[in-house]
């Protein structure tokens, strides 16, 4: 006998496995207004507290992802690759990773996100080049791909909606931490795009939304498995953030720090990110028998122009001044600059990424709420990072900022983000381990 609606939620509460079909019908019902938003609450709470098995997470993420339309990409030749960050700071990495891989010959179709809470959202620092547009039609999107390689844009009201609605609910019922609700949500969006293949980049540590390495690994492992019961290719790269990536954070500023890398400039700790997502999406696009292969591949996209090329059509496609890839000096940045100083001398030995990225949203770079505005000319640039030695006085890091009034308490933030030591600190690779089936 078909159990109802409210037996399904009694059942999950208790701990009971729920069958395909049944997660089908909560989502299903849940779209079509049968099941209401305190019902879905309390299915959501319930899965906080017991869980979903792999099959059950795989019929969650399919029942969110058919909940909307899924993008016909047939047209586009190739074995088509995206990449998925869990958010960090100073993450800039899709801005130059996207047009990289697609100049290599791998198509890139990618959704992104806005910032929210500490960490930046790839279509805010997009946005911040006049005139581009994120807000694209699926049809457009599916062109601009086949056309160029790769184009970048917001989440559309067709793809996934059940997901958008349901990440709302979790926002305000304390339940956004649940692993297998990640889980399907970012899976639901990322399958929806017409992928074959998704290489996820988990960020581990103080500026993370996984601060442990075991919580970290647990959401990877879950995700490759899932995503590749769900028949798709999937890699797991588990990555440090513990200190900004980069040394920038904001809008224009990390947008301009992106363009630079595929000038072949750039900090090491960006451009090594950049590449190690990179080999992983050539691999997986059959682009490269191995990351070694890959990672030459890559340099020699750089080296030629090849990946300034396409970010240019890029940009142009989604109307914005293409201008800007070849000179991103021409990003606007906040016109006054307030200085922070080390207070010894010595060695950086961190930088709190979590309160580098508060600050950022205390300057109006960033969001606490999905409705505000941010303003993509202010930011911090970081002169010095953990390792390099100082002196009593000399600067470590820079505010872009509209008025200097408030500038007292941003410099504090800052100042207090920074530890020093007499000794330099052990060196730490940035790639803590991969994960794949």
């Amino acid at each position: 006998m078909e159990r109802t609606l409210v037996e399904l939620l009694a059942a999950k509460r208790d701990g009971l496995m729920l069958a395909e079909a049944e997660i089908r019908h909560l989502i299903t019902s849940f779209s079509e207004g049968a099941l209401a938003d305190y019902q879905m609450a309390a299915f959501l709470m319930a899965v906080f507290f017991r869980g979903l098995d792999d099959a059950e997470t795989v019929a969650l993420t399919e029942a969110m992802l058919h909940s909307g339309s899924v993008l016909d990409l047939a047209g586009v030749l190739g074995t088509k690759v995206d990449k998925h960050s869990t958010g960090g700071v100073g993450d800039k990495v899709s801005i130059c990773l996207a047009p990289l891989v697609a100049a290599c010959g791998v198509p890139v179709p990618m959704v992104s996100g806005r910032g929210l809470g500490h960490t930046g959202g790839t279509l805010d620092k997009l946005e911040a080049i006049p005139g581009f547009r994120t807000d694209m039609s699926t049809k457009d999107f599916a062109r601009i791909v086949g056309e160029i390689g790769t184009c970048m844009i917001g989440q559309t009201k067709d793809i996934a909606p059940a997901d958008k609605r349901i990440y709302a609910l979790r926002d305000v019922t304390a339940t956004v931490e649940s692993i297998p609700l990640i889980v399907a949500s970012i899976l639901s969006k990322k399958l929806a795009e017409g992928i074959d293949g998704l290489v996820l980049d988990v960020k581990v540590g103080r500026g993370a939304f996984m601060k442990d390495e075991k919580r970290a690994r647990e959401l990877a492992d879950k995700l490759v498995r899932v995503g590749t019961r769900a028949g798709k290719k999937v890699v797991a790269v588990l990555t440090r953030m513990d200190s900004p990536l980069g040394r920038t954070v904001g809008n224009a500023n990390e947008t301009r720090e992106a363009l630079e890398v595929l000038h072949g400039k750039g900090p090491a700790d960006l451009v090594e990110c950049t590449l190690v997502l990179g080999a992983e999406m050539l691999v997986l696009g059959g682009k490269a028998k191995d990351t070694t292969e890959a990672r030459s591949v890559l340099r020699a996209a750089i080296a030629s122009g090849a990946a300034v090329r396409v970010m240019e059509k890029m940009v142009a496609a989604q109307g914005g001044d293409a201008k800007v890839v070849a000179d991103p000096s021409r990003l606007e940045v906040a016109k006054e600059i307030v200085e922070v100083r080390a207070p010894r001398a010595g060695f950086v030995s961190g930088i709190d990424a979590l309160a580098v990225g508060l600050t950022g949203v205390a300057m109006g770079a960033g969001r606490t709420r999905a409705d505000q505005k941010v303003d993509p000319a202010v930011g911090i640039e970081l002169d010095a990072k953990p390792g390099d030695a100082v002196q009593v006085g000399q600067v470590v890091a820079r505010l872009f900022v509209r008025s200097r009034s408030a500038a007292d308490a941003l410099v504090e933030r800052i100042s207090g983000a920074f530890s020093y030591d007499d000794v330099a600190p052990a060196p730490a690779d940035l790639v803590i381990d991969r994960l794949s089936l």
